[in-house]
């Protein structure tokens, strides 16, 4: 099986959402999300719970927990072979709906122009 492809959604202002939240995040935790993105990479479309699960609407979440915080990294698939890494957020119970559609606008501005939504110059 072909290792999926791992791309960050840029902003048109060239922010990148998920590095800003990595960042933010202690060095532990931001370990513990990496190694869930590197899964997603090795596993592509056949990830699944606990690791990771649909939400709604082709917008899937990453899942990885450390000392009782829920983290969850949102992103969608282009195509067979790329998953686009929308943002990520601390969960406390539910993903918030606001979060979806967020994850949902940036894949329509990502479908109408990869070129101008992909960021491929650091990895978290």
């Amino acid at each position: 099986m072909p290792k999926t492809k791992i791309v960050f959604f840029q902003e048109c202002d060239g922010s990148v959402p998920v590095l800003e939240w990595l960042r933010s995040l202690p060095a532990k935790n931001k370990d513990k999300c990496r190694v869930k993105i590197g899964r997603l990479a090795e596993l592509g479309h056949e990830l699944r719970r606990p690791e990771a699960d649909l939400l709604r609407d082709k917008i899937y979440e990453l899942r990885a927990s450390l000392q009782g915080i829920h983290y969850r990294i949102l992103y969608f698939f282009h195509g067979n072979t790329a998953a686009v890494i929308s943002h990520g957020i601390v969960k406390e119970s539910a993903v918030p709906p606001k979060e979806i559609e967020k994850a949902m606008e940036r894949k329509a501005k990502f479908e109408s122009n990869p070129v101008k939504h992909t960021y491929a110059k650091e990895q978290p």
